[in-house]
């Protein structure tokens, strides 16, 4: 009896702990699972820095929004849209520089052939920078397009033409070396791109064309090697034309195209040039045209330059420069066009010559500025001048110069 009796009790009192328990800790468990975690706050630095980045998302968004609902296409906007339109017509595009400006370099002579000393140190397996200074390379680069005379031909076959006293032809891999200039077109309208036969000229289009150069000034007929070559940059289309009067005979070594046989634009009659002129200025904006022109070795301008240029004006030319006299010539103005005569060798043998590039900035309204930066050809390099030598060449320019004025800095006015 005393044993069930005590069972009994701790019985009872096992249930009364049991809801006690209960009573006591379930609800506080209960509560405690159905609360929310609490976010750390924030400090002061990053809500600032998170409002920022909102604020910024949303300019973002307005100004993309501004954008598409004012941005009017541009002039040229159909044919940048047509890319077998562009390839067929010889058009280029390149994005501008500065905003609603084109700028263009021009740049004379320059030779890549191997058996000639101005590749003496190019031979050994180094770069363009060892012929041409790296502060002149990032110069050309820094140009919108930049233009050449390509005084050569690119290819390993053919044969010098009989009796001609200096003929050039290069390597066809020495092309790269256009492209490491910043180059972005040449002219072959001169007396020594069909140097070694209708063979290598024809290469030599094909090496330019898969380099991602564009020549102009020779082709497989007429019709090609007058074709002018436009670039778009900035919704300013430019035009640029090249012919060449030399050799001035009526059959000369460097043969002229014809309707049916390849070979070089010539323009010793004239008359094709200035059609072609009429013609392409009607398609751009701005017209280039770069000859081939002069009496070589001499600064004094010749008889047949000062009839053609006036004509190259009247035509509808918006500048012109001049290549072959291998030395520096006068600056003019005609009918306020601006005639830079000859640029000189920029990159072409051992002597040491004065040269240099003309920098033009175009916009919609025509030109804005005209610089000419002088140069050094000397001991197969070819550099930028500063200080005493860069005032040197500049009065030097002076000198020859008439109807214009040239600053310190080279811009010329008139």
């Amino acid at each position: 009896m005393p044993f069930i009796l005590t069972l009994s009790i701790a019985v009872v009192l096992g249930l009364l702990a049991l809801a006690a328990y209960q009573w006591v800790f379930e609800p506080a468990r209960q509560v405690q699972s159905t609360m929310k975690p609490v976010r750390q706050p924030q400090t002061t630095g990053e809500m600032q820095g998170a409002e920022k980045e909102e604020t910024k998302q949303a300019e973002q968004i307005e100004q993309i929004e501004q954008i598409e609902q004012t941005e009017e296409p541009g002039r040229y906007a159909s044919q940048l849209n047509d890319p077998e339109y562009m390839a067929q017509n010889n058009i280029s595009y390149r994005e501008a520089g500065e905003p609603g400006q084109a700028t263009l370099l021009f740049a004379g002579d320059i030779l890549f052939d191997d058996h000639y000393a101005i590749m003496k140190y190019l031979q050994s397996g180094g770069g363009i920078e060892e012929g041409i200074s790296p502060e002149l390379i990032r110069e050309m680069e820094r140009a919108d397009v930049m233009m050449l005379n390509n005084e050569f031909a690119y290819s390993d076959r053919g044969a010098p033409l009989e009796g001609k006293q200096f003929t050039f032809r290069a390597r066809p891999e020495t092309v790269q070396y256009l492209t490491d200039m910043g180059v972005d077109i040449v002219s072959l309208a001169n007396n020594h791109a069909y140097d070694y036969g209708e063979e290598a000229l024809l290469d030599t289009l094909d090496i330019l064309k898969e380099a991602g150069v564009t020549a102009i000034g020779a082709g497989h007929n007429l019709e090609e090697a007058r074709r002018p070559a436009y670039y778009i940059v900035d919704d300013i289309k430019i035009g640029f034309l090249t012919a060449t009067q030399i050799e001035r005979l009526d059959n000369p070594d460097t043969r002229g195209a014809t309707d049916v046989s390849p070979g070089v634009f010539r323009c010793w009659d004239g008359a094709n040039l200035l059609e072609t002129i009429k013609d392409t200025k009607k398609n751009c904006d701005f017209l280039v045209v770069y000859l081939h022109w002069g009496t070589e070795n001499e600064a004094v301008l010749d008889w047949a330059q000062l009839k053609q240029a006036p004509e190259v004006v009247q035509a509808g030319a918006d500048l012109i420069i001049g290549d072959h006299p291998h030395c520096l010539q006068p600056i003019g103005v005609i009918q306020g066009v601006p005639v830079i005569y000859s640029l000189g060798n920029f990159w072409f043998n051992s002597k040491t010559l004065d040269t240099g590039m003309v920098k033009v900035v175009i916009d919609q309204e025509g030109l804005v500025s005209y610089q000419f930066i002088p140069c050094l050809q000397n001991g197969c390099r070819t550099g930028l001048l500063d200080g005493e030598e860069k005032s040197r060449v500049l009065q030097y320019m002076r000198s020859i110069s008439e109807g214009v004025q040239i600053d310190e800095d080279g811009y010329v006015t008139w």
